[in-house]
């Protein structure tokens, strides 16, 4: 995968979340923790996720309960772990919407390798958009990278059409910082990144400080909304 997966892992059990925090990040994976349901709401309502791994014994609202709730307006990929692995634990498990069932014990490279195979399959799911993408008033052309306001040409620095390229490719997904920093043709930081959507929201929003297209994902990076 081009992208660096944010993943939240969600476990009461403050040793396994730390040493999952650790080891997936060593297997350069982007990690937040939650220590319980109502901690995961909180930051899911605050940051977008590309993966969730949960744990289903949980004081108060359980995995399964949490995971009911997300599938009511939420598409996010959910592993989930518990320590009964019993085939009617793992059949209630994927009944309720999680995409994968892990049992406790586990080794971490299969947690990995199960985590990898989930994000390949949703990263084939959702084919890369290619040809135009309009927002308000403009459009955008992917193959030529040009973007034009209505009928005007507006110049774009290169390092400004490679930024929308990679943003316009998946309109409505947030992109990380870290991907577009990858992506870019020139020299660059996150902090250069900042400054570069700085620019480019200066010529297709109509308040800059407000933007209606270009718009932060706090936590993340950044999302183009097409109309």
């Amino acid at each position: 995968m081009d992208e660096i997966a944010h993943i939240l892992v969600v476990d009461d059990d403050k040793r396994l979340r730390e040493l999952l925090r650790k080891y997936l990040t060593d297997q350069s994976f982007r990690v937040t923790t939650a220590c319980d349901a109502s901690d995961a709401r909180a930051k899911l309502s605050a940051i977008t996720f590309d993966i969730i791994v949960l744990d289903i014994m949980m004081p108060g609202e359980n995995g399964l309960e949490l995971t009911n709730w997300l599938r009511t307006s939420n598409k996010v990929p959910i592993l989930l772990l518990s320590a009964m692995g019993e085939s009617s634990d793992r059949i209630s498990g994927l009944e309720s919407g999680a995409d994968d069932y892990l049992s406790k014990p586990f080794e971490p490279r299969e947690l990995v390798l199960r985590l990898n195979a989930i994000l390949r399959r949703v990263e084939a799911s959702v084919p890369p958009v290619t040809g135009e993408v309009t927002f308000g008033s403009f459009s955008f052309d992917l193959t030529r990278e040009e973007l034009r306001q209505n009928d005007e040409y507006i110049r774009l620095t290169t390092a400004e059409a490679s930024l929308l390229k990679a943003l316009a490719r998946h309109p409505g997904v947030p992109v990380s910082r870290e991907a577009l920093t990858s992506e870019s043709p020139i020299d660059t930081n996150s902090r250069t990144i900042d400054v570069q959507v700085t620019r480019l929201r200066r010529k297709i929003e109509t308040d800059p400080k407000y933007p209606r297209y270009l718009q932060t994902v706090r936590g993340t990076g950044y999302v183009l909304i097409p109309d």
